[in-house]
């Protein structure tokens, strides 16, 4: 009984120890704690620093350049198809079956030359019966302006002879009428003269027809048919091409109207020769617009006396509209729009301080400053989009000053979070002990 009493007195303080100990380490891991959570407050504090510095735009890096004095044009830009001079499809007059084609795809014609020959055997038999018809007709005139001479013989007899009571008034009568007779066949036999001669002119207008020949000079575009096929009115058996000038017609659009006029010189290029321009000239504009895309068909034509130019080719024609020979220009990438307001960036002790200003003469790369700038101002040109009114600058090349000091402040916020956690964290062994 004793023993069993003696073990459970050590075993009650053992357990007493063991709590005893337990308190105290509690304590002394509670400080620890608490400097962790008063370290994580102040890194919590060190981080809605930096948050703040984030908030502030960093200087952006630019360039510069001065408003200058320049030579300015402004250009209108169109782009269209090349087209030919004249184009015309070739076609038969008459009916029948191709004999002959003799000109190939590209060939180079000239106005009346023959290209194709339609089968003539049957008109040129036609044409050898109004020949012979005509010729029938012809002396039939000649026989019936015989007869009608003798018929006036005989009448100027017979009024001498009834003159003299010589022969009865039927027999004056008689040859008056046959003369009558002889000037209405004279007449008739004329008629049909002439309807003999106008056949067969017709007959050799077709015979003439079945010749196929070029209305224009220039190249054979298409060639359709070959030998053998049947042609007719409605079937052309080719092309013809004249580019002895190109012509380009656009859509002029309706604010561009007022600037452009006849008889303005037209710079042309082509992508079948890139940096080379083909000069030209408006020939015409349109006096009315088209209600549904509200342009105006405009026409510029080219000297294509070499034959370069092709129809068909995509080609882009600019046009000079006006001209400056002292415009104050500056580039196009420094003007920027803020709150519909068109302006430039002027550099001032490390600012960018916007300026409002009228512009006028637009190129690809330059832009006229009316008004709002002097010549020689400096005006922010790289990176100007990316600015607002007030942002700070560095010019690029120079190092800048404001990436140094926020990287410091960055090390020093971080330090003394460090160090006040550290600091607490070291006095709980104290307090424990």
């Amino acid at each position: 009984m004793r023993k069993i009493l003696f073990v459970c007195g050590m075993a009650l303080a053992v357990a007493g120890a063991l709590s005893t100990s337990g308190c105290g380490g509690g304590a002394a891991s509670g400080e620890p704690g608490g400097g962790s959570a008063a370290g994580g407050r102040g890194g919590a504090g060190g981080g809605r620093g930096g948050s703040g510095s984030a908030m502030m735009r960093m200087p952006m890096t630019v360039e510069l350049a001065s408003a200058s004095r320049a030579p300015m044009n402004e250009h209108i830009m169109i782009v269209g198809n090349l087209i030919g001079a004249a184009t015309v499809d070739v076609a038969p007059r008459v009916n029948g079956r191709l004999e002959t084609v003799n000109v190939r795809l590209g060939d180079p014609v000239r106005k009346g030359q023959k290209i194709a020959q339609v089968e003539d055997r049957e008109i040129r038999e036609q044409v050898r019966q109004a020949e012979a018809s005509h010729d029938v007709s012809r002396a039939t005139v000649r026989q019936r302006e015989a007869d009608l001479k003798f018929a006036q013989t005989n009448l100027d007899r017979s009024q001498n002879l009834f003159s003299r009571q010589l022969i009865s008034k039927q027999t004056l009568d008689d040859a008056d009428a046959r003369y009558q007779a002889a000037v209405a066949q004279v007449d008739l036999s004329k008629a049909q003269f002439e309807q003999a001669k106008a056949r067969l002119e017709e007959l050799r207008i077709n015979l003439a027809n079945t010749t196929i020949v070029s209305p224009v000079d220039g190249f054979v575009g298409k060639r359709n048919l070959d030998p053998g096929a049947y042609v007719s009115q409605n079937v052309p058996v080719g092309s013809v091409v004249d580019i002895s000038f190109v012509r380009l017609v656009v859509n002029l659009v309706e604010k561009d109207i007022r600037r452009v006029s006849a008889g303005m010189t037209a710079d042309v290029g082509v992508d079948a020769y890139p940096g080379e321009i083909f000069k030209g000239r408006v020939a015409r504009v349109a006096p009315v617009l088209d209600p549904a895309t509200r342009t105006a068909q405009m026409e510029v034509e080219v000297p294509n006396g070499d034959f370069r130019l092709k129809p068909g080719m995509y080609a882009r024609v600019q046009i000079t509209v006006d001209h400056r020979d002292a415009a104050l220009v500056v580039p196009r990438n420094s003007v920027v729009d803020i709150e519909g307001k068109r302006g430039v960036f002027m550099a001032s002790d490390s600012k960018a301080l916007f300026r409002e200003v009228k512009l006028g003469l637009q190129e690809a790369e330059r832009v006229e400053i009316v008004s709002g700038l002097t010549e020689g101002e400096k005006i922010v040109t790289t990176g100007a989009a990316a600015l607002k009114d007030g942002d700070t600058i560095t010019l690029a090349g120079q190092r800048g000053q404001g990436a140094g000091g926020q990287g410091g402040g960055r090390q020093g916020a971080g330090r003394p979070g460090q160090g006040g956690g550290a600091g607490r964290g070291a006095q709980a062994p104290r307090g424990g002990q």
